[in-house]
């Protein structure tokens, strides 16, 4: 057996990919298959007697989809994903690229007229009808160069429904928008028919030419969405070092890091991109494993302690042995979890697509047998000629009053207004799906560096040991020694002295001590910066400091200890604001972080946070996520770095801050400008508003289907003398077109905060 992955195009929504998959699965030699929308991609089980790809499009074809190979995996076995297919990947991105302009070009082209078309609707109720007999002509044109144009793929849907019984949302907004147009022009290029149905001229060419330019826009929206969702996998395969320096008998060698296999020894130099995991050999180091880990201070690192495949080298050279490599490596597990989380399914978003696929047949059914009874059932008690004009005028009116304008733009004007209210405030949504999980979290997760803190070390305190020096001069000495040195540490005890417009002393001699700390000779004295030793660490003034989960430097004159430099990441201003603000909206605040216990609960206790998970490797952060959700919560993480990227991608809402990694932000479903974390509060709170709008509009949509069909249908008919005709029917359908647009357009009013 082997399973092979394709790229599907063709797909439109959740419903196609239920199609694609059963087409799949019902074809002999196919043992399994599972294709995902969210990915446009499927997976495909196949024995040894499987069909071919051509063999395989030639049935799919017949639906308006296609497959096209992208990765092999002979025996099950996994393949070395940060290399497999990535010309494949680079290509696909291309075409989706060259899709995505398509269809914002069509979408410009659209838009105007079905905006247009809304203002004349909203004219003619308010104001006045327009004549007839000037505007349905015109109407007709623009609605024919629509439905024919950038309506064709509807009415496509409505084709393979007909042909193969396959239904999907196009299917159900084709039938739509051809009966609604079917109908206008009858009337309007043959008045006899219109005489003959007895009906009035009023046509529902708007109708057709609203529905077609708001769905193709929320598809636009949707296919960016996804777009993006590519990006984030590739900039992580983008953060795998290139090459690699091979030791081999004394002898460097630089390999492509494909070459790369356990049990290597490897040279990493000062400012390389460390290849694959591993153990160091010989040789110290400082490296900023930020991209990975998401904590701020580099880390020392000496012979017997691990590295990480995608961090950098800061300082110092050493040689380590590769332990993990190719999707083994911790990178390639984070590209695997964000690939995974991203492309796995919401149950509530096929909910559309899975009404539609039963919505449609029985609607058609309903319109036919109606038709049927009127023309039976009328013919014996008020004769042929009389029942012909109700049976049709039933038949289309069923057709039209279930045409899916208020569905089709419930939570696309919702979506549209609530997007752009939130962009006005920096709080920048990616998908209806974001805000719809977002609106139903009642636990927030947050990361604390660069989420809660501000992501990059600063010197809080500066303590004397002895009587000499003031503290003044102690953060004199230390500045004046790490002005010279490289170290990441280094810039904030610089920093410091320059806000207190301190002079740097000069120094003719400067040594670097890896791994231990630096010395100058300043004034004639030997002056180190250095870490604290162990007698040094259980001082009262340093075990405080280190309680608090920062870490010291301490100032050495002459080989006597004179003071320390204290440097932490320092919190957010109004972080604590946010989370009082989160606990007042009933949702529960948690703090999880890779750094150590003393920093985060420190950090806890300032922002106000009960519940604390420290110490969280990345791989792991991803199923604490899912922990809470098994426990029966809904989960919303927010975090800003590569380590936090499968937890935001797993969560039921990913919110990313804009300071942080581009993974991150890719991987999450909200983005919040600037890292203003007060913003997670006002991003809750417009979700749950456009979620309210969202149902409403649902409501009424639904309601004026649940009373205009058996209206329409003439139920009504027989006690009460009433019966829908088209032109009603339409007027009810721009009525609640009408009632969904000015719902939405409320969230422009709403306050946020």
């Amino acid at each position: 057996m082997s399973r092979k992955k394709y790229r599907v195009t063709g797909m439109s929504c959740a419903s196609c990919a239920n199609i694609v998959q059963k087409k799949l699965t019902a074809m002999e030699g196919v043992e399994g298959a599972d294709v995902n929308f969210a990915t446009e991609k499927a997976t495909v089980e196949l024995s040894d007697g499987a069909p071919r790809l051509e063999a395989m499009n030639s049935q799919l074809e017949k639906l308006g989809y296609r497959l096209m190979e992208e990765e092999t995996e002979p025996g099950m076995e996994t393949t070395d994903r940060t290399h497999a297919g990535a010309p494949e990947e680079r290509k696909a991105g291309e075409e989706k690229l060259k899709s995505l302009r398509a269809m914002k070009r069509t979408v410009l082209l659209v838009l105007p007229p079905a905006i247009l078309m809304v203002a004349v609707m909203l004219y003619g109720m308010l104001v006045r009808p327009l004549p007839h007999d000037i505007y349905n002509p015109v109407a007709m044109i623009i609605a024919t160069i629509i439905l024919f144009g950038p309506g064709k793929p509807f009415l496509k849907g409505v084709s393979a429904f007909v042909r193969y019984r396959a239904a999907t949302m196009d299917t159900l907004i084709g039938i739509g928008t051809l009966a609604a147009y079917t109908y206008s022009s009858a009337i309007t290029l043959f008045p006899s028919v219109r005489e003959f149905l007895q009906v009035d001229p009023h046509t529902y060419f708007d109708t057709a030419v609203i529905i077609i330019g708001f769905v193709l826009s929320g598809k636009y929206l949707e296919a960016r969405a996804k777009q993006k969702t590519g990006e984030a996998i590739e900039k992580l395969i983008g953060l795998q070092a290139k090459s690699a320096i091979i030791v081999r008998d004394g002898t460097e060698m630089t390999v492509p890091v494909s070459e790369v296999r356990r049990g290597n020894l490897l040279r990493v130099k000062p400012g390389a991109v460390i290849p694959v995991d591993g153990i160091i050999a010989k040789g110290t180091a400082t490296i900023d494993e930020s991209m990975v880990t998401g904590e701020p201070v580099p880390v020392d690192k000496a012979p017997g302690e691990e590295v990480i495949g995608g961090t950098i080298n800061k300082q110092g050279s050493f040689t380590f042995t590769a332990m993990q490599v190719g999707s083994n490596t911790m990178l390639s597990r984070i590209i695997a979890m964000v690939e995974e989380a991203q492309g796995s399914r919401a149950p509530i978003q096929n909910m559309a697509d899975r009404v539609a696929s039963v919505f449609v047949p029985l609607v058609l059914l309903f319109a036919l047998l109606t038709l049927l009874l009127w023309l039976f059932i009328g013919s014996l008690t008020m004769g042929f000629a009389a029942a012909l004009p109700l049976a049709i005028n039933s038949f289309i009116g069923i057709l039209v009053i279930a045409c899916p304008c208020a569905l089709g733009l419930a939570t696309p004007t919702a979506i549209i207004v609530g997007v752009g209210r939130g962009a006005e405030n920096g709080i920048l949504v990616r998908n209806a799906e974001a805000l719809e999980k977002l609106a139903a979290a009642d636990t927030v997760v947050f990361d604390k560096t660069g989420t809660l803190t501000s992501g990059r070390p600063v010197v809080t305190d500066i303590v004397a040991l002895n009587a000499e020096p003031e503290r003044s001069h102690i953060l004199q000495l230390a500045a004046s020694v790490e002005a010279l040195s490289e170290h990441p540490l280094a810039r904030a005890i610089v920093e410091a002295a320059e806000q207190q417009q301190l002079q740097l002393l000069e120094s003719p001699e400067f040594k670097s001590m890896e791994g231990f700390g630096v010395s100058a000779l300043l004034e004639g004295k030997r002056v180190q910066v250095r870490k604290p030793t162990v007698e040094e660490s259980a001082l009262p003034s340093a075990s405080s400091l280190l309680a608090e989960g920062k870490t010291l430097a301490i100032v050495d004159v002459e080989g006597s200890a004179v003071g320390m430099v204290a440097l932490a990441d320092t919190m957010k201003e109004n972080a604590r604001d946010a989370v009082e603000a989160l606990k007042r909206q009933g949702v529960k605040v948690i703090m999880m972080t890779g750094d150590r216990v003393e920093a985060a609960e420190w950090i806890a206790r300032q922002a106000g946070i009960d519940t604390v998970m420290a110490g969280v490797p990345p791989e792991e952060k991803a199923e604490r996520i899912r922990e809470l959700q098994r426990e029966g919560r809904r989960v919303a993480m927010a975090g800003d770095g590569i380590n936090d990227a499968p937890a935001l991608a797993v969560a039921d809402a990913g919110i990313a801050m804009a300071t942080g990694t581009d993974i991150a932000i890719a991987a999450a479903g909200i983005t919040l400008l600037k890292g203003d974390i007060m913003k997670v509060t006002e991003a809750v709170q417009l979700a749950r508003a456009t979620l309210r709008v969202v149902r409403r509009n649902l409501f009424w949509a639904f309601f004026y289907n649940i009373v205009g069909i058996p209206l329409a249908a003439g139920a009504f008919y027989p006690l009460f003398g009433l019966l829908l005709n088209p032109a009603f029917a339409g007027m009810a359908m721009a009525g609640s077109s009408v009632s969904v647009v000015a719902s939405s357009l409320w969230l422009k009013r709403m306050r946020i905060r």
